[in-house]
């Protein structure tokens, strides 16, 4: 038996593992009674409109992806039987092998959501970079990073909208914020979260000495409005507004559009100044703040998990977790699963995923 066929053989027995768990008739019917939603002559008026328009999608998503599975499945049987009748045909072979690969990758995505189950993993993401000390080289880094990110997020074919971004005065950025509406994004980048660390020759240095910078980046989940999950109750919440300062025309620097928002039981403060009127920022820093709230469950769910485990689990999640070095050698390290590469280049264009997915296999 030819290693093609092996290969095929152990794909298809996944494949049939994964249609076996699945009920897709039940998720039609699922899709149908939340499109009867939508016929409602208020359903956009309610606060779950959006909730339920991106569950139907995320439903709609996972019977094509299982629909895939099973016609590739189809597929290999009847190309297994035709190889093996005809084993010494070439076109037969070919066709094997970009079956094969198709196959593989479609497996492989089923295998990546198994791990993608906690309670905020299907929704998009903040993303946000911000370069630690080191003045104009950590704001550099903060730059290369933004770059690699926005480049992974291309390859994923994600949408992204940048909120707000702050230009170093020399070089890089202090700071810069996308907001990522795609389902899985949450999941997918929340390992991202903590401290990136570069060691390199200083582009900014006379004597061209080695030099060390770190950048932050947070990953915080969209929580859609109306969500359960996450309450907050209106006396809990301080509100504070103030002119905004920068750019933005000569309205943000007049009227009072920016806000800080304070939700004492947490001692959790937002601050939104981003938006042009003060009705925006509030929207924003409400959704920001029930984004941190999530995240503080979810990382204290973590740590009281890792306990009944008998591991131990830090509660702050901004912690080095990967090295970066360009000299006296090319290295990309990972600090929590080891996974590791030479091909900087290549990672800095944004090819992450051995990175994100040894991550969650690992968690």
């Amino acid at each position: 038996m030819s290693d093609s066929t092996q290969s095929l053989e152990h794909l298809m027995t996944k494949a049939q593992q994964f249609l076996d768990q699945v009920d897709l008739t039940a998720k039609q019917s699922e899709v149908t009674e939340l499109e009867k939603l939508t016929l409602a002559p208020d359903f956009w008026e309610s606060q779950k409109a959006q909730d339920t328009m991106r569950e139907i999608a995320l439903i709609k998503e996972e019977i094509e992806d299982y629909q895939l599975l099973a016609r590739l499945l189809d597929d290999s049987r009847a190309s297994n039987e035709l190889t093996n009748e005809n084993p010494d045909d070439s076109s037969l072979v070919q066709e094997v092998a970009q079956l094969l690969k198709q196959f593989s990758k479609t497996i492989k995505r089923f295998e990546i959501k198994q791990y993608l189950s906690g309670p905020y993993d299907k929704m998009g993401c903040y993303f946000s970079i911000h370069p630690g000390q080191g003045g104009t080289e950590a704001m550099d880094w903060a730059q290369i990073l933004k770059r690699m990110f926005t480049k992974y997020f291309e390859r994923k074919d994600w949408k992204y909208n940048l909120i707000s971004e702050i230009p170093g005065e020399e070089a890089g950025i202090k700071q810069v914020e996308y907001e990522l509406n795609v389902p899985y994004a949450y999941g997918l980048l929340k390992r991202e979260r903590g401290t990136h660390r570069l060691v390199r020759l200083s582009p900014f240095n006379a004597d061209n000495l080695r030099q060390t910078s770190f950048a932050l980046v947070e990953v915080l989940p969209i929580i859609p409005e109306g969500h359960d999950a996450i309450e907050m109750k209106e006396s809990d919440l301080v509100w504070k507004f103030t002119k905004s300062g920068g750019a933005g025309g000569q309205n943000v620097n007049k009227v009072n559009t920016a806000v800080e928002l304070t939700h004492t039981p947490s001692g959790i403060i937002v601050h939104c100044r981003e938006e042009r009127s003060q009705v925006q920022n509030k929207e924003r820093a409400l959704s920001k703040l029930k984004s941190l709230l999530a995240q503080k469950q979810e990382e204290e769910l973590s740590v009281e998990l890792a306990q009944e485990k008998g591991q131990h689990q830090h509660a702050s999640w901004g912690q080095q977790i990967r090295n970066y070095v360009l000299h006296p050698y090319k290295l990309i390290k990972d600090t929590r699963t080891q996974v590791e590469t030479s091909q900087v280049e290549s990672v800095l264009d944004g090819d992450l995923d051995q990175f994100i997915e040894a991550e969650l296999v690992l968690q």
